[in-house]
């Protein structure tokens, strides 16, 4: 079983939805960043998401686009944020670890070579936003076989035609996009999710985490009465890009999970 798989079970022996936070690895700068990273558990995240910098993040608002360049200009780089997992894992090995991001970075180092470095760091799944089904050969396949989740991201585009194929090989969960568009640009509104969520579970087993547009602990509980949990990125990396300190970040933090808990 997975840590993803393990997180799930255990969350719903307590009767919990899952609280997944999104930061950008090496924002604002690699100490600092990492200092976050390691504080997320303790403030409530239940999976956290460690966005990989990319020079051209074309799914992106202005937030997240902000913070890669800041990790970026710091130094930051794919084998640093490897390196934000293994010391992670140094003291926590239950939190699952999703690395977010494009596939220019892997394909840059080698899929052989990055996948084996990513399953000896403690990482768990990926999400990588620009590689569609018909390339899981590139990624997605070879990514499975030693062990780490590929997660697909399904939007309100994804019709009943295309939906089959998204969910195809796709594990550990499924993450709904509640907005057409950009991360950060709109709010998510839980009636309009709902059946979505629905639907994709209509065809899966798997959990649907909603994601986009949720900013506050009331938009997190909301989303997590309808799905499976909820996920919080722009919000949390506008804190720490306006040079919120690390402990004001993670009461924020705090706060958006002890919202979605109550969901």
């Amino acid at each position: 079983m997975s840590r993803i798989d393990a997180k799930f079970a255990q969350l719903r022996a307590d009767n919990k939805k899952a609280f997944v936070a999104y930061v950008m690895a090496g924002d604002p700068d690699y100490d600092t960043g990492l200092e976050i990273v390691k504080g997320l558990p303790d403030a409530g995240v239940d999976i956290i998401e460690l966005g990989m910098p990319f020079t051209d993040p074309m799914a992106d608002g202005a937030t997240i686009q902000l913070a890669g360049q800041r990790a970026l200009e710091a130094g930051q780089n794919l084998e640093k944020t490897l390196q934000y997992a293994r010391e992670l894992r140094k003291d926590d090995d239950t939190t699952p670890i999703v690395m977010m991001g494009y596939y220019n970075p892997i394909y840059s180092r080698g899929v052989d070579a990055f996948l084996a470095d990513a399953k000896e760091a403690g990482i768990d799944g990926l999400i990588i936003v620009d590689l569609p089904p018909e390339e899981d050969d590139e990624l997605c396949i070879p990514a499975q076989k030693v062990g780490i989740n590929f997660i697909r991201l399904a939007t309100p585009t994804t019709d009943d035609k295309r939906l089959p194929k998204v969910l195809q090989n796709t594990s550990g969960f499924v993450y709904y996009v509640s907005v057409t568009g950009i991360t950060g640009a709109a709010e998510a509104q839980a009636d309009d999710v709902a059946p979505e969520v629905a639907r994709i579970k209509s065809q899966t087993d798997l959990p649907v985490i909603v994601g986009f547009g949720i900013r506050t602990p009331d938009a997190a509980e909301a989303i997590a009465k309808i799905a499976d949990g909820a996920v919080v990125g722009s919000a949390i990396v506008e804190k720490i890009g306006a040079g919120e300190s690390v402990a004001d970040v993670l009461a924020f933090v705090r706060s958006l999970a002890d919202g979605t808990h109550r969901g």
